[in-house]
């Protein structure tokens, strides 16, 4: 596999050797300083070898070696770093331990696109001078492969497990330290508070020798003199790491209010820039997290509880998060600012019941069947979480967003979350945070597990922009979370889910009655009809495809690296046709079976599949299989592939069904209040001030487009507003004023991306870069 990539336009490696071990469990114990913009401290993994190799390796173990007999020499990815020990120092500014680091207090600038002191960038892990045929006990030292992008890592070590007080509790083997780890990651889900303050514990335990590391462009490399089998290789290690301002992970920036704050915002990279981990999808695991800033932040995160702060001293807190559901390491998400939590004024004791906390505790843990994942407290076991309609969940924002955070969003959740519980059934997460993330987020939402990132792009107007978009992330619960793509090029399968589900959802949360829900929803199938007809014709053909690998989809080499074609390419952030596509794939599905056979059979994917990944062949052959045959008609897995999967352009049964359809009731309203506005305008007409703002706020893109459009000069400051405070939408707008050629436009666009470009995230500001230079 040629790993020598354009690290902004080719495909994304994964390169991590999930088929030799696996990552089972992360610890991490962080400190976030928004002086240096630098997030370090350590993470603890703790392993599992493979299934090819989990037989392999020496019949014994010896017991921990002094590090003075673990002669290993390390390259540093940065000289000025110093490894040192536990001993903790407090920063005056934050007042949480730091490490000690050359330069603290000021950004580190060094290696900005990456680790270029490293003389073996992107050199491939079959060329690496530590490689070694894991399958071959004769061979060389046995090499651990994470994906790694953007850190400097400063010391790996084993882990002593066997001086943990009281292991022995859990192992019949108390001195061999692999054979603990193997015992404590096999503990079974009714014991996970147990395994979760063992991995507490263990991960506090000291080292027993330095192991030896390198890094290239996309991954850390580690390996154990003399261990030449996943088997022989430490089960548990401690890396010591720091990440970097510009590292591509994460965004540091500021809120509305003027306050810093840092957060994931969804990198194409995902989370390697963050933590060493292992990327490939089929590194399912869980994790726990301690995270320390200053005492006026908040840390929301991936996580099952709802952390509350422990005060440590000189003005720093603690935040403590937890997850007992394996997901793939990309899914994690953390966001540190100055949050205000928005309270509804009251809380009847109705709603008090509806949503209370069912945490997957031993006395109310019982089997409602069988479930197909890997065990772990899930709550499709859990016979009181089934019925749960509305799971907990909290609101925060910028404290300047606090009245529209209570006026829209706030009422919004409850309706929208028993909504879809309506539909699907069991929430596959016992509770959610909603964030309104800072200005520059690229996108309208983002689902992560516990916690959904909304634009505040959302909140101007009416509840109709907010409610539609709050649905399809809650969507993600279950199509992108809950169940996940195996392959991570099949994006349909959590998008185009989550496009179908929100315009359900939503006609639900609004109590709709069904013909009102069914011309809503012709009413936006025909805009999506329109969309997908632009960006076919926008957009290259090979982009096109919802399943571009066809029969490879879901192949990985030997070793268990891939690449996710086109990941990198920055215009495929901005793309739609695997959310339109898929949703109108989806759309033609349920019309063929009908609502009610459709969504029955959706309930029973749902709970057959959750806590699984899925390729596309398995959601439709379980689909054929549950429809009486007459139904099926010309339907099969070959047919829907060449179709709708396997093909760029507008799938055939699409064009057809789109040209032989009649304009619904709502669109033909909505084309007569059109036609009367326009005769109305013809006039002069005194209007209220108010009533002008309202009517603004909720048409602000569209607006601004016809602004441009007719170079309406007088409301160009509309339009500066737009892209300096609604950059999720704002990227389109900046094409819009460069293919007008018009020279007032181009200024004005140019001014507005010099003035946005330090806070916008890589992707977005490259794609504008190119529009406009």
């Amino acid at each position: 596999m040629d790993m020598k990539l354009d690290p902004s336009r080719d495909d994304l490696p994964l390169l991590a050797n999930t088929s030799h071990i696996l990552v089972k469990h992360y610890v991490l114990d962080l400190d976030v300083d928004f002086e240096s913009q630098v997030i370090e401290g350590t993470i603890v993994l703790f392993f599992e070898p493979g299934n090819r190799f989990e037989k392999e390796g020496s019949p014994t173990e010896e017991t921990c070696p002094s590090e003075a007999n673990e002669a290993c020499k390390f390259r540093t990815p940065e000289p000025c770093h110093i490894p040192v020990t536990d001993t903790r120092t407090f920063s005056s500014k934050v007042g949480c331990h730091d490490f000690v680091i050359c330069g603290k207090g000021e950004k580190d600038t060094s290696g900005k696109d990456g680790n270029h002191d490293n003389r073996e960038q992107a050199s491939g892990i079959s060329s690496s001078k530590y490689c070694c045929d894991t399958g071959n006990p004769g061979s060389e030292d046995f090499l651990l492969v994470l994906d790694c992008c953007d850190l400097s890592v400063v010391k790996v070590e084993e882990v002593d497990v066997a001086a943990v007080p009281g292991i022995e509790k859990f192992t019949r083997s108390p001195k061999l330290r692999n054979q603990i780890v193997r015992e404590l990651v096999a503990l079974p889900a009714d014991r996970w508070r147990e395994q979760l303050d063992c991995y507490a514990r263990c991960s506090q335990a000291p080292g027993c020798g330095e192991l030896l590391f390198d890094t290239d462009t996309w991954s850390l490399q580690i390996r154990k003199t003399g261990a030449q089998t996943a088997t022989d290789f430490p089960h548990a290690i401690r890396i010591r790491y720091r990440t970097k301002p510009q590292g591509r992970s994460v965004t540091w920036t500021s809120d509305q209010s003027g306050r810093p704050c840092v957060y994931t915002m969804g990198s194409p990279i995902n989370n390697r820039a963050l933590f060493p981990c292992q990327e490939p999808p089929v590194a399912m695991s869980t994790w726990q997290a301690t995270v320390r800033a200053a005492a006026s932040f908040v840390v929301l995160m991936s996580g099952e509880n709802s952390a509350k702060p422990t005060q440590l001293r000189e003005g720093c807190s603690s935040w403590h998060y937890y997850v007992t559901m394996p997901m793939p390491a990309s899914t994690f998400t953390i966001a540190v600012g100055s949050w205000t939590e928005m309270k509804p004024e009251t809380s009847s004791s109705d709603d008090l019941a509806t949503e209370r906390s069912f945490s997957p505790s031993e006395a109310d843990f019982r089997y409602a069947g069988i479930c197909g994942h890997m065990e772990y407290p899930c709550r499709f076991q859990n016979a009181s979480a089934t019925t749960q309609e509305i799971i907990p969940h909290r609101v925060f924002a910028p404290l300047c967003l606090q009245g529209a955070c209570q006026e829209t969003l706030l009422p919004l959740v409850p309706a929208c979350l028993a909504a879809a519980h309506s539909i699907l059934g069991t929430h596959p997460f016992s509770r959610l945070d909603v964030l309104i993330v800072p200005a520059n987020f690229p996108s309208l939402g983002m689902a992560s597990p516990h916690i959904i990132f909304l634009s505040q792009s959302t909140l101007p107007g009416r509840s109709h922009l907010c409610g539609t978009r709050l649905c399809h992330e809650i969507a993600h619960a279950w199509f992108g979370l809950a169940l996940g793509a195996r392959d991570w090029t099949e994006e349909w399968l959590s998008e185009g889910f989550a496009t179908h589900l929100e315009d359900v959802f939503w006609a639900r949360a609004q109590q709709l009655a069904p013909h009102e829900a069914q011309e809503q929803q012709e009413l936006r199938a025909g805009l999506r009809w329109r969309r997908l007809q632009d960006e076919v014709q926008n957009s290259p053909q090979e982009m096109q495809v919802l399943r571009p690998n066809k029969e490879k989809t879901g192949h990985v080499s030997d070793s268990g690296s891939s690449v996710i074609k086109h990941g990198l390419n920055p215009e495929k952030v901005f793309m739609q046709v695997h959310y339109l596509k898929g949703y109108f794939l989806l759309r033609f599905l349920a019309q063929r079976l009908g609502d009610d056979t459709y969504f029955s059979f959706l309930r029973k994917f749902v709970h057959t599949y959750h806590g699984q990944l899925i390729l596309s062949q398995d959601f439709l052959q379980m689909l054929l299989e549950n429809i009486p045959e007459e139904k099926r008609l010309e339907l099969s897995v070959e047919n829907i592939f060449r179709d709708w999967l396997e093909s760029s352009g507008i799938p055939q049964p699409l064009q057809r069904e789109r040209q032989a359809g009649a304009e619904c009731g709502l669109a033909r309203q909505v084309s007569a209040e059109v036609a009367k506005w326009v005769r109305v305008n013809r006039r002069p007409r005194k209007r209220k001030r108010r009533e002008t703002e309202e009517v603004f706020e909720e048409v602000r893109h569209r607006w601004c487009e016809l602004v441009v459009k007719h170079r309406h000069t007088g409301a160009y400051r509309d339009v500066e507003r737009f892209l300096q405070e609604d950059q999720a939408m704002g990227i389109y707008l900046y094409g819009e004023l460069m293919v007008s050629e018009d020279a007032r436009q181009q200024c004005l666009a140019r001014r507005c991306f010099e003035l946005s470009r330090e806070h916008m995230d890589r992707s977005s500001a490259q794609v504008v870069a190119e529009m406009l230079f």
